[in-house]
């Protein structure tokens, strides 16, 4: 019994649990029942191709997982496959048979670019959506197909991510080599346009057949290596032909040093399926890959998808998933939920027979009809939406959205990531999802990693190489120089011995520099002279430059100028010498040889400016020593007298008068100073003026050698005959020469005896010149003619043009230069074109300003500090609250005591107080007339033969008594009488009198 009780409960239970998964599987069979199945094709190249056999294995994961989480959809896909075996009309007519028999509303694939061209045409005319994952490239896009969906990462958006690699090292020419069908064609219009947008040239195409042998492909690598000076590769093609290119070229030595190869996603994309031989020969490859980002989902479905199929595809082992296998899982479940949104449950998928058409591209075939939803389904694909294996699916006009690209560098046998590439940022060492808002887009090879080039280098490779065959030099060309014709610049002779050309000179030298200066070794080279069997030049410089045009010569080195002309058909290196076309003439002694010479070292502001310092020093001067220095006493015509001869005297310091104020010695010092200073320089000028060779052009203007008919000589051969043509000289006023020394016989005749006034020459020939004869014949004077100096010439687009540049800006920068031009060229000491040679060596007051400032600051501060000082002796006098004063009567009062002695103010005359001196009391009765002081030889003061106010010696202090009037007899004259009553304001006042003087003066 409590057995049979224990398992009631259990078979209850286990009775409920059937019943429950009856019900749940009946209801999933009657919903299976009820679901409306799609039919959908696949063209595939599964018999020949890993990439097919992938493609459908995702296909078929992605419906298994997309039906098993949505298992309430109506709609069920019905996968239909079809194999191309990689045949364009295989292909065609599988896709038909798909749409006439098998009614598919969709098909995917195929494979390559070739068969979608003629699939993607039929899903057009029987409106149903083509969707392929591998066919890359651009050129599908110009069918404008409605029906074709590219569920790819199309191969011209990875262009700009190429460029930029190329921009980043600084390589000028890109060959392409992409494989001779619709898959590599395709994309060439694409990538040479945008090479050639960042001023990449592309000198070459190089194009190999699907089917070529292995003796073709070497050929064509031959050809490249020996003919094309590029070193930089884009290979764009599929792994089978790419395998086959990159293995001969390491045969044939193409994989080495300074060669560059970068291949496209085509190959990259599949790097993984490469043998491992392939892996060795392309060491050192770059490689522009679809990044697709690593996720916890994808590496689930990877696992998933490696049992998968290789419990189907037990002999492939080492297959691994691609790029390509991903886009077809995102496909399908793509086209899965359009399915859905376009059926759901309602809509009936079928054709409309009725509405047929014939097959234009296999007439053979019957008629079919039109996909009655086509035009649904495909607005639904292009409206999906969804995060996939691959990323955020968008293809909203009918192809996935460019996204973020892998750059990867092969070692050994395997990759390494050095980098990504953005559209928005460029070129990036890690993808910083932080910093979204920085928008600056960078080309710069330090945003990649470190990368090991072909040959296992990690110093980056120029990216071009001379082409020459073996046993071969560089031809390069020289002019020869005829005679004494400048052979310091070049001297090409032949060497019978060794049968080759002698090239030596400073052009020569330069060149020599310049190649060692080069970060690589230059090819072997040889001089090869422009001259006829006679050993003269066999033409022109033109016609040199044009030889090189033709290809006769590799380079041409030598004193050659570069002008607009010459570069129209060369390229030429930056100017190694000065540039410009200049003027030489003869120069003449222009000194002065007049009678008023001595007045030319100063200006005229100078001179007038000492003129008058010298008349205010003077009164200066006499303003601080008048009323203590006897010397500067007397009469008017005396004083004047005294005051100008002191103050130039002090010009050659002969002055005998004494100044004894130390406010008047100071100014004296000061101006002293200013006068040896204006003396020494005026001896010096004077001097270098009447005895130092004053030398000027003889010509300075190109006009007056037409005006007046001058001869003018030229170098003979040279462009700067056209020059002198365009100024309007006659061609009988023109008159070559060959060599330095000719041309200074020239100069010497003169035009008068059939030489020349004036030559033009270029600057570098023109400095040797005058370094060869003395700067007191010739000079160099306006006006220069631009031109671009010499410069080495080179075919147009060579890659030496630039390096050769930069390894001369490195030599003229240097020490090396010098060394060289002190080799060849006597070093001139004159002065450069048109510098100012002027006889007008006048001493300015720009040059002095400062002395005189220094001068007239130190006597004005004397003559303040003097002025306040005898304000605030006799302020009394100005400040007196007398009211019958007035300021004249005031001013006349100050200006007599002025010109009185003040023999107390100074201790020079104490010892006179005593002995010689009388002075004035204010007490006494009879004044008497003002005498001159026994101590001068000068007649009285000139206040005693005018008339004025006698009130310096007139001064009442307190101890005077009551009587505070005194009355000052001038002269001991009682004539009429100008009274004035000063108050004295420091005397108190006397039984309430005002203090007064009574100021008498004669009439």
């Amino acid at each position: 019994m409590v057995v049979k009780k224990n398992n009631d409960p259990i078979m209850i239970f286990i009775m409920v649990t059937c019943w429950c998964l009856n019900l749940l599987l009946g209801g999933m069979a009657q919903i299976r029942n009820e679901s409306t199945v799609v039919k959908v094709g696949t063209v595939l190249d599964i018999s020949n191709g890993t990439v097919g056999k992938i493609g459908l294995s995702c296909i078929n994961m992605a419906l298994s997982d997309f039906y098993l989480s949505h298992s309430h959809y109506k709609t069920r896909i019905q996968i239909i496959v079809r194999d191309s075996h990689r045949d364009v009309v295989n292909a065609a007519a599988q896709a038909l048979d798909l749409i006439k028999n098998e009614k598919v509303e969709a098909i995917m694939g195929p494979t390559t670019t070739m068969e979608a061209n003629f699939v993607i045409q039929l899903g057009d005319k029987a409106h149903v959506p083509i969707v392929t994952f591998s066919a890359t490239s651009p050129s599908l896009a110009s069918l404008q197909s409605p029906y074709f969906f590219q569920v790819s990462q199309t191969d011209s958006a990875q262009l700009q991510a190429i460029t930029t690699i190329i921009q980043a090292f600084g390589w000028k020419q890109v060959v392409p080599i992409y494989v001779d069908n619709s898959f590599g064609e395709g994309l060439i219009p694409y990538l040479t346009n945008v090479l050639q947008q960042q001023n990449i040239q592309v000198p070459y195409l190089s194009a190999i057949s699907l089917s070529a042998t292995d003796d073709a492909i070497t050929q064509e690598l031959y050809k490249i290596m020996t003919t094309i000076q590029t070193r930089v590769f884009v290979v764009h093609m599929s792994t089978t032909v790419g395998s086959k290119l990159f293995t001969l070229a390491k045969k044939i030595g193409m994989m080495s040093q300074s060669y560059v190869w970068i291949v496209t996603d085509s190959m990259a994309n599949l790097f993984n399926s490469l043998s491992l031989d392939v892996w060795e020969s392309m060491e050192g490859v770059i490689g522009v890959k679809t990044y697709i980002p690593r996720t916890k989902k994808l590496d689930d479905f990877r696992v998933r998808w490696k049992r998968k199929f290789m419990s189907d595809n037990p002999s492939l082992v080492d297959t691994n998933l691609n790029v390509f296998g991903i886009w077809a899982y995102d496909a399908t479940i793509a086209l899965a939920m359009a399915i859905e949104k376009v059926g759901n449950g309602t809509a009936k998928f079928g054709y409309n027979e009725s509405n047929t058409s014939s097959n234009y591209y296999i007439p053979e075939f019957e008629r079919f009809g039109i996909a009655e939803n086509g035009e649904k389904l495909r607005e639904a694909l292009l409206n999906s939406r969804f995060s996939g294996l691959s990323g955020d699916f968008n293809v909203s006009d009918g192809k996935l959205q460019a996204s973020t690209y892998e750059i990867v560098n092969v070692i050994g046998n395997s990759e390494k990531r050095v980098g990504f590439w953005t559209p928005d940022k460029g070129l990036a060492r890690n993808l910083d999802t932080k910093d979204k808002n920085n928008s600056t887009y960078s080309s710069s090879r330090n945003d990649l990693g470190t990368i090991i080039w072909p040959g296992d280098m990690y110093s980056i490779p120029k990216g071009w190489e001379i082409p020459t065959i073996v046993g071969k030099k560089l031809r390069v060309g020289v002019p020869v120089k005829n005679g004494n014709n400048y052979t310091e610049f070049l001297k090409v002779a032949h060497d019978n011995d060794t049968n080759s050309t002698q090239a030596t000179g400073f052009c020569i030298d330069v060149f020599k520099a310049v190649v060692e200066a080069l970060p690589y070794g230059l090819p072997q080279y040889e001089f090869v002279a422009f001259a006829k069997p006679d050993g003269e030049m066999a033409g022109t410089y033109d016609e040199l430059i044009m030889e090189l045009y033709h290809g006769k010569y590799d380079a041409v080195v030598g004193d050659i100028t570069i002008t607009t002309k010459r570069s129209n058909y060369v390229d030429f290196t930056m100017p190694y010498t000065e540039s410009g076309v200049t003027m030489i003439v003869s120069m003449k002694d222009s000194r002065k040889k007049n009678a008023w010479a001595f007045l030319k070292p100063l200006t005229w502001q100078l001179w007038a400016t000492t003129a008058c310092s010298f008349v205010f020093i003077g009164f200066v001067v006499w303003v601080l020593e008048h009323r203590i220095n006897n010397d500067f006493r007397g009469p008017p015509s005396h004083q004047i007298g005294t005051s100008l001869w002191f103050s130039f005297s002090t010009m050659v310091y002969a002055h005998r008068e004494k100044v004894v104020s130390n406010l008047g010695r100071f100014v004296v010092v000061v101006w002293v100073f200013v006068v040896l200073i204006l003396v020494q320089s005026y001896t010096a000028s004077l001097t270098s003026l009447l005895t130092v060779e004053q030398l000027t052009p003889a010509i300075t203007d190109v006009n007056q050698l037409l005006k007046n008919k001058m001869n003018v000589g030229y170098l003979k051969g040279s462009f700067v005959y056209g020059i002198l043509k365009g100024l309007q000289f006659p061609d009988s006023h023109l008159i070559p020469y060959q060599s330095a020394e000719e041309c200074n016989e020239l100069f010497i005749k003169g035009s008068v005896n059939g030489g020349i006034d004036a030559a033009f020459d270029e600057v570098p020939y023109v400095k040797h010149f005058l370094g060869v004869y003395s700067c007191s014949k010739y000079v160099m004077v306006e006006p220069r003619f631009k031109t671009g100096g010499f410069g080495y010439a080179f075919p147009k687009g060579s890659p030496l043009v630039a390096d050769i540049s930069r390894a001369i800006l490195n030599v003229t920068q240097g020490e090396k230069m010098k060394t060289i031009e002190n080799a060849w060229f006597k070093e001139s000491s004159c002065q450069d074109s048109n510098t100012e040679i002027s006889t007008n060596n006048s001493l300015g007051l720009e040059s002095f300003w400062g002395l005189f400032l220094i001068a007239g600051i130190a006597s004005l501060s004397a003559l303040v500090i003097f002025f306040v000082t005898f304000l605030y002796q006799h302020k009394h006098i100005w400040l007196s609250n007398d009211q019958s004063a007035s300021i004249w009567q005031r001013v006349r009062v100050l200006v007599r005591i002025f010109d009185q002695r003040d023999l107390n103010r100074h201790n020079t005359f104490k010892k006179s107080e005593n002995k010689n001196e009388r002075i004035v009391s204010p007490l006494d009765a009879d004044l008497g007339s003002v005498e001159a002081s026994p101590g001068t030889h000068c007649p009285p003061s000139p206040s005693s033969q005018t008339d004025s106010v006698v009130s310096a010696y007139c001064d009442l202090s307190a101890d005077h008594g009551s009587a505070n009037l005194l009355s000052c007899a001038a002269d001991g004259k009682n004539t009429e009488m100008d009274v004035v009553q000063i108050t004295n304001p420091e005397v108190e006042p006397v039984n309430n009198m005002a203090t007064s003087i009574t100021v008498t003066s004669s009439s």
